[in-house]
């Protein structure tokens, strides 16, 4: 079991997680997703007000906070005011290759300098962010700051400087538990996410798609419509780039069956987790839509030869209808061409019981290395705040508000009418179990099961089998699991 989970992990350092943003190839592959937020409708400005975790218990003294003599908590530090004297050099490891080809990254640090005029930001983006910040992280080599991969929660300490209890996280951040343990936050979100699919208005118009599909057999009749009306591409896979293919997993729990407690606390218990629940719901509808899809003949003509790059340019010329991906891709897809204003985001076409819900979570976090000097770590933690709070850079890239007083784009006026949930946090006791299961059964949800899901898109185009022998062997796989590992079954 130890192998796999290690072969799981290497395998999870390759490819997305599903909440997740993509600079350089790579979306985020944290599968530990943020704490509920129920106290909305829809992705409104104080869509999270509530805090990310339950505040009994809670000390209001930021002074208890201080993760270490010297240094000080993310909740004590008010950017602007504090600290603007600090000299430091700070090494800054990421993922985000476009935005530092595009001057993006420098212009945000340039910024930070008119406040920050004696804090040197390095910033350093790598393209197979994945494998490659675990190697660093390894070996120490990765400076002062980076984005946090897939490691597992009980060995954040190990890497990572506390920034703050949880309690007080969350009064400051949306999602302040994605990273947490033992109520000590380790990770700040540098954006956050709604899933949703990306579509072309254009296209829909012109396919005479006139309301947005909120149900399985919606959605494949809308893509029909695309196929018979126009010339685009009704759904276009992203088969060939991997990673891309992981997406679909993020729509399991919350999305699927309205449930924020299903993915991190039921779903390693579920005896049957891939079902056919009959009314267009669960993980066995969600999948069956993409496996439609390719059956009926409403993707490319060549699954394998997708072009993530050039898929960008596509859908902005309206030769791509929708394309099933995070939030994080929206201001890609507008960037890439002349018809920005063509490209919209949309629900994931699922309903409970007549209501679309949606899942907000936090992207890769900011986290600061535990073996810097306490010089260095505080002007890392300014660093982090100033770019939580001040830089826009969320706002920006679309991206679902961390900042408890920061807004959101206007790209989700499509989810008004939606609920906006959150993943409740894994029970205690069991916060490393669904990694432990994803490595077992080597399905890997959230966390680099990309291949599994591409399975589904061979098996549609050739016949090589059904849909329901792949949800069989899923079960069994994850059956197995869950008695190797000691589960109990609900």
């Amino acid at each position: 079991m130890k192998l796999k989970k290690v072969l799981a992990l290497a395998l999870a350092a390759t490819m997305t997680l599903s909440l997740v943003a993509c600079g350089g190839g790579n979306a985020d592959t944290n599968t530990d997703t943020p704490a509920a937020d129920t106290s909305t409708d829809a992705p409104a400005d104080n869509a999270n007000d509530s805090t990310d975790a339950p505040a009994a218990n809670a000390d209001d003294s930021a002074d208890a906070a201080a993760p270490a003599e010297g240094v000080p908590s993310y909740s004590q530090v008010n950017v602007g005011t504090d600290y603007t004297d600090l000299t430091a050099t700070i090494k800054w490891l990421h993922h985000k290759t476009d935005r530092a080809e595009d001057g993006t990254i420098d212009a945000m640090i340039a910024d930070f300098n008119k406040v920050y005029p004696n804090i040197t930001v390095e910033p350093e983006a790598i393209t197979d962010y994945h494998e490659d910040s675990l190697l660093r992280l390894s070996s120490g080599d990765w400076g002062d700051i980076m984005f946090i991969p897939a490691v597992d929660k009980s060995e954040l300490a190990t890497y990572f400087q506390p920034l703050d209890t949880l309690d007080n996280m969350a009064k400051e951040i949306n999602f302040a538990d994605a990273w947490q343990f033992d109520g000590i936050s380790y990770g700040v979100p540098y954006m956050a996410n709604a899933q949703g699919v990306v579509y072309n208005k254009a296209v829909f118009e012109a396919a005479g798609v006139t309301e947005l599909p909120k149900t399985p057999d919606e959605f494949i009749a809308a893509l029909q419509a695309i196929k018979d009306n126009t010339d685009a591409i009704p759904l276009y896979t992203n088969y060939a780039a991997g990673w891309t293919m992981g997406a679909w997993d993020a729509y399991i729990g919350v999305v699927s069956n309205g449930d924020d407690t299903y993915m991190n606390q039921k779903f390693a218990h579920a005896a049957d987790p891939f079902k056919d629940n009959g009314d267009g719901t669960g993980a066995y509808a969600l999948y069956k839509i993409l496996f439609d899809a390719v059956a009926n003949g409403l993707i490319e003509d060549d699954y394998t030869t997708t072009d993530w790059e050039g898929c960008k340019g596509m859908i902005n010329r309206g030769e791509i209808g929708t394309m099933v991906l995070g939030s994080w891709a929206f201001a890609q897809m507008v960037e890439a061409g002349d018809h920005g204003d063509d490209i919209g985001y949309m629900p994931f076409p699922m309903s409970v019981n007549g209501t679309q819900y949606a899942l907000a979570g936090g992207d890769f976090n900011f986290a600061i290395n535990v073996n810097s000097s306490d010089e260095n770590k505080t002007a890392a933690m300014v660093f982090i705040k100033w770019m939580t709070e001040e830089s826009g850079w969320c706002y920006n890239e679309g991206g679902y508000t961390v900042d408890k007083n920061g807004k959101n784009p206007d790209m989700y006026a499509a989810f008004d009418g939606c609920t906006v949930l959150a993943d409740q946090p894994a029970l205690a006791g069991e916060e490393t179990m669904l990694n432990d299961i994803n490595a077992e059964s080597e399905l890997s949800f959230n966390a680099g099961g990309n291949t599994k899901v591409q399975r589904i898109v061979e098996a549609a185009a050739t016949g090589s089998e059904t849909f329901d022998d792949i949800m069989a062997d899923w079960t069994a796989a994850w059956n197995d699991a869950q008695e190797e590992l000691g589960i109990e079954v609900k």
